[in-house]
């Protein structure tokens, strides 16, 4: 299991729901965080409340729908002289349910690939060759199991072509320790799953995070964080292990 203690991750969306679940989880690790988020009054209150578990924390903000916006994000970041060891690609953004599909216009495509693909994706070009020098680097992309639904196309399109482009990248990082893995964290009722989720935010812990702490130098691989619901790291980490 990789040890986090000192290291920095950056958690995109991280002031609420499963982001905010995970970066406390990764600051009760040891680890540093950085939180984006929208509005920094939103994390106020949470950065004080990490930074008491003895971690150190940043708070940086940008509209991932703006690739100006991400890009001056990850340049801010650099100019803070963090090393970044772990990114979690968590933010996303979904449309509205499309009750009838053959009417789905083509802004929901572009919406939600700027956001859903674009923008974690720049995240990665921009700080993964870094970790490639330095020789180690998790980054964890969030993706989603929604299948077989027209009514959510443009979402569904987005989150199969994160899936494509981190495999694809994943196949450049296999057996070296800058691994870059996918989770799912199944439909969970946050804002962005709705109160009608069957699922819990906290269902998604350890699941969303347990390609952060694995140590198999492989890549590529769809971590479904339903599947462990209810464990130990230790124990997910040991299910992981045979994905």
């Amino acid at each position: 299991m990789v040890d986090v203690k000192n290291r920095w991750a950056l958690i995109t969306g991280a002031n609420r729901g499963i982001g905010k679940l995970s970066a406390y989880f990764m600051a009760d690790m040891g680890c540093n965080v950085i939180l984006h988020c929208r509005n920094l009054d939103s994390v106020a209150v949470m950065a004080d409340e990490i930074r008491a578990k003895g971690v150190d924390v940043k708070a940086v903000t940008a509209e991932l729908g703006d690739m100006a916006s991400v890009k001056a994000m990850c340049e801010e970041i650099d100019s803070m002289g963090i090393t970044l060891d772990i990114i979690l690609n968590n933010a996303g953004f979904q449309i509205g349910y499309r009750t009838e599909y053959f009417d789905t216009p083509i802004d929901d495509y572009e919406k939600s690939f700027i956001v859903n693909t674009m923008a974690p994706m720049l995240i990665c070009y921009h700080f993964m060759p870094g970790m490639v020098e330095r020789g180690f680097g998790r980054v964890v992309n969030t993706t989603s199991g929604i299948a077989l639904d027209p009514h959510q196309a443009g979402y569904s399109a987005s989150k199969a072509a994160l899936d494509k482009v981190t495999i694809d990248l994943g196949s450049k990082m296999e057996g070296t320790d800058v691994m870059i893995n996918l989770a799912d964290p199944g439909w969970c009722r946050t804002d962005l799953g709705g109160p009608n989720a069957p699922n819990s935010p906290e269902s998604a812990i350890p699941g969303v995070l347990v390609g952060a702490f694995l140590d198999d130098k492989k890549s590529g691989r769809i971590f479904h964080a339903q599947d462990f619901a209810d464990m130990t790291l230790e124990e997910a980490l040991v299910k992981a292990e045979n994905y």
